[in-house]
C-alpha cells in the first residue's frame, strides 16, 4: 500500500542509517535525474547486487508508485505519479550542493548527482576561508579564549592586533561573522570572519558572554508585504515568505536584526525606495531599532561596572 508522505518520513525514521541512506539515494536520484539502475547502488555505496536489490525492494513498500522497471533501458524509471519519499524535507539541501559545485566549496563526486543540470552564479565573490583562522577561532570559543587577531577594519583603524574574545558565530548574506568582546573597546561586536588574517596567542576569558544582552534577547521582526504594490504583486510577497494573513513575524537576535535589515532594505523609511525594491517592510522598524540600542547600551555599561570591580 502507497503511504502518504508523512508516515513515509516517520517510517522512514526507524530505519538502519545504512538503509535510511540508500533508499534517499534512490529518491534523489529518481528526482533529479529520473531513473537509476542496481549498479549505481552498488558503485555508490560498495555494496553487493544482492544487498542492491532487497533495498530496491525496501523502496518500493515505501512507494511503489513511484518508480516502473524499464526492460529496454535496464533501469529503473520515475512515474508521472513520483512524490519524493525520503528527500522532501532536504530538497534545498541539495540545490544548496549545487550552489557549492559551482563556487567550488564542494567536488561534485563528494554528491550524489550523476549530472547537474546547467547552473549560472551571479555572486562577487569572496577569498576563501582561511581554515587555520577558523580552527583557532573555533578552539577559542569552545576553551573560553582571548586571541589576538591581525584585521582588516572598515573603519581605517591602522591598529596591527586587537584582542578578542569570541563566543560564537553568525551567518548573513553569504558573510560569516565572529560574535565577540573586544578588548579595546570594551563591548561585543561582529568581525567579520574573511577579514581576519591571523590569530596568535590565546589565554583564558575572564569576560561573561552572559552580558552580550543584543545576542541573547531577541525580537520578533513584524514583515509586511509593501502596501505601495498591487494586491496581486502583494498577494505573491506573501506567498514567497509564507506570511499568515499578511504578516511575517521573524524571530531574530538583536544583534543580527541589523544585517537582516540591511540585506531586505528593511532598515529604509517607507516611500523612499520604489515598491519593487522593497518589497517588503518592517511594520516595527522604530522598536528594533530602539531595542538595539538600549541592549548594547546595557551591555556597554554591564562590561564598564564589571571592570570597574575587577579593578578593585
Amino acid at each position: 500500500m502507497f503511504m502518504d508522505g508523512q508516515s513515509m518520513e516517520e517510517e522512514g525514521d526507524r530505519l538502519r542509517w545504512g538503509v535510511q541512506r540508500r533508499l534517499e539515494f534512490i529518491d534523489f536520484r529518481l528526482f533529479w535525474d529520473g531513473r537509476f539502475n542496481r549498479s549505481d547502488l552498488t558503485a555508490t555505496f560498495a555494496i553487493s547486487a544482492q544487498q542492491a536489490s532487497a533495498d530496491i525492494g525496501q523502496y518500493e513498500k515505501f512507494a511503489h508508485a513511484n518508480l516502473r522497471y524499464d526492460r529496454a533501458e535496464k533501469a529503473y524509471i520515475r512515474t508521472d505519479d513520483f512524490v519524493p519519499a525520503f528527500i522532501g524535507k532536504t530538497i534545498e539541501r541539495y540545490l544548496l550542493q549545487l550552489v557549492a559545485i559551482e563556487n567550488r566549496w564542494m567536488r561534485p563526486e563528494d554528491t550524489w548527482f550523476d549530472a547537474t543540470p546547467p547552473v549560472e552564479l551571479t555572486t562577487l565573490g569572496r577569498r576563501p576561508t582561511d581554515s587555520t583562522v577558523l580552527l583557532r577561532v573555533l578552539d577559542a570559543i569552545r576553551r573560553r579564549q582571548e586571541i589576538d587577531i591581525s584585521y582588516a577594519s572598515l573603519t581605517g583603524s591602522t591598529q596591527p592586533s586587537r584582542t578578542i574574545a569570541p563566543h560564537a558565530l553568525a551567518h548573513s548574506a553569504g558573510r560569516w561573522y565572529v560574535r565577540s568582546w573586544s578588548k579595546d573597546h570594551n563591548d561585543f561586536r561582529d568581525y567579520n570572519l574573511n577579514r581576519i588574517a591571523a590569530v596568535s596567542d590565546h589565554r583564558p576569558a575572564a569576560i561573561d558572554i552572559s552580558l552580550d544582552f543584543e545576542w541573547i534577547h531577541q525580537i520578533n521582526l513584524d514583515i509586511r508585504p509593501n502596501p505601495k504594490l498591487s494586491a496581486e504583486r502583494q498577494a505573491a510577497v506573501a506567498a514567497e515568505h509564507e506570511m499568515t494573513d499578511g504578516r511575517l513575524l521573524r524571530p531574530c537576535r538583536l544583534s543580527l536584526s541589523f544585517y537582516l535589515m540591511s540585506e531586505y532594505n528593511l532598515d529604509v523609511e517607507p516611500g523612499i525606495l520604489k515598491p519593487e525594491k522593497q518589497q517588503i517592510v518592517l511594520q516595527n522598524r522604530d522598536e528594533v531599532t530602539q531595542a538595539r540600542a538600549l541592549s548594547r547600551q546595557m551591555s556597554i555599561e554591564a562590561l564598564a561596572r564589571a571592570s570597574q570591580g575587577t579593578r578593585s
